[in-house]
């Protein structure tokens, strides 16, 4: 007999979140590959998007696709009502799954959520209203109806417990870069179609407050490196407000490159040239680029912060601070000291390097197909 873990494969039909759906379909990536000797891994997707949008997973046993289109089924979803897709052994990288009661004793029925980021529930101000409360409320359904949520840092576990009575459902599973996640052979000539110089400090994220960009930016001035600033990940429509931020920090528009998302390949290209990557931000999420830095050997200089220590460890530097102040003022320190040198440099790539080696989907899809077993 056979045993199918059927995996929401929602972002790759219809994308809302860039990071989710990369993230989403590594992890369905690794699951066939590390599937066990008679399992099998099939998505369940929504009606619409691109016919071709599930051929990203290759090894797939079968497509269970909705009469809903992902916007419908979103709102069937967050009330609780048929959707035709509960039974068997499901796995969501995201809440978006049919948290429904279930009889996994008898009928060996399960179902298991991600959560990623608490910014609907720690900056909830930073997101249209009907977004955190679809978190929100399917947070409660998960508490109701989830077998077991996974969580990419135990220190996001502890955060996520104080928001709800989850008890010993948790788990704690990590990202990480995409499988095979290097620089690219032609990497200066992706850099120079993104019209970026060789050779400059790198940040991500954008001008929200939980982002940190604006301590980032800051710590950059401060530091008196004389480099050109990338800013990556930024949202579109976001790239003024990012260029004000840079110029209140004391930094010149044409030292700013500002470039939104960008695929897999061209970021790859992007940390090829990076001397550094600041990450600033202190909010509860899995640290996506941080990881990114750490799998190429990027030296990082990171806000301390519980998911940061946890990501991080020795693999970069962590500047802790009583104010905002003192944090900028520290990361600009770090940041020229890092870079005051050749030999400096390279010691804290090689650090990020060794540790860039603790992130791999492989690990994390053996770790969820061990979970389903366990339940």
């Amino acid at each position: 007999m056979v045993a199918t873990l059927r995996v929401v494969l929602d972002q790759l039909v219809a994308p809302t979140e860039p990071e989710l759906a990369e993230a989403s379909r590594e992890l369905a990536r690794a699951l066939v590959i590390a599937a066990p000797s008679g399992c099998e891994v099939e998505a369940i997707a929504p009606a619409g998007g691109a016919d071709d949008a599930l051929a990203a997973v290759p090894g797939l046993a079968g497509v269970r696709r909705t009469a809903l289109q992902r916007r419908e089924l979103s709102a069937a979803l967050q009330l609780g009502v048929g959707t035709g897709i509960g039974g068997g052994m499901i796995h969501s990288p995201s809440l978006f799954a049919p948290l429904v009661r279930h009889d996994r004793l008898h009928d060996n029925d399960q179902t298991v959520v991600t959560v990623w980021d608490l910014r609907p529930w720690e900056s909830p101000a930073e997101l249209p209203r009907a977004v955190v409360a679809w978190h929100k409320a399917m947070l409660k359904r998960a508490v109701k109806h989830a077998d077991a949520v996974v969580v990419p840092t135990h220190s996001l576990a502890a955060r996520l417990l104080e928001i709800a009575p989850l008890g010993d459902r948790l788990r704690v599973i990590a990202g990480a870069s995409p499988s095979g996640f290097s620089v690219p052979v032609d990497e200066v000539g992706r850099r120079r179609e993104l019209g970026l110089p060789e050779g400059f400090v790198l940040l991500a994220g954008g001008p929200l407050a939980s982002e940190g960009l604006d301590a980032g930016l800051a710590a950059v001035a401060a530091s008196r490196v004389d480099l050109p600033v990338v800013v990556i990940d930024v949202e579109e429509g976001h790239e003024p407000a990012v260029v004000e931020l840079a110029s209140a920090a004391g930094l010149p528009e044409r030292r700013m490159h500002v470039r939104g998302v960008l695929s897999a390949e061209d970021r790859a290209a992007v940390f090829g040239a990076a001397v550094a990557l600041v990450a600033p931000s202190r909010r509860g999420a899995f640290p996506w680029r941080v990881v990114d830095a750490l799998t190429l050997g990027v030296p990082v200089i990171a806000a301390s912060s519980a998911v940061h220590a946890e990501v991080v460890v020795e693999g970069g530097v962590l500047i802790t601070g009583s104010d905002a102040s003192s944090v900028v003022d520290g990361l600009g320190a770090a940041l020229a000291a890092s870079l005051g040198s050749t030999a400096a440099a390279e010691r804290l790539g090689v650090l990020a390097g060794d540790r860039g080696r603790a992130f791999s989907w492989r690990e994390a899809a053996d770790k969820v197909w061990m979970l389903h077993a366990e339940l």
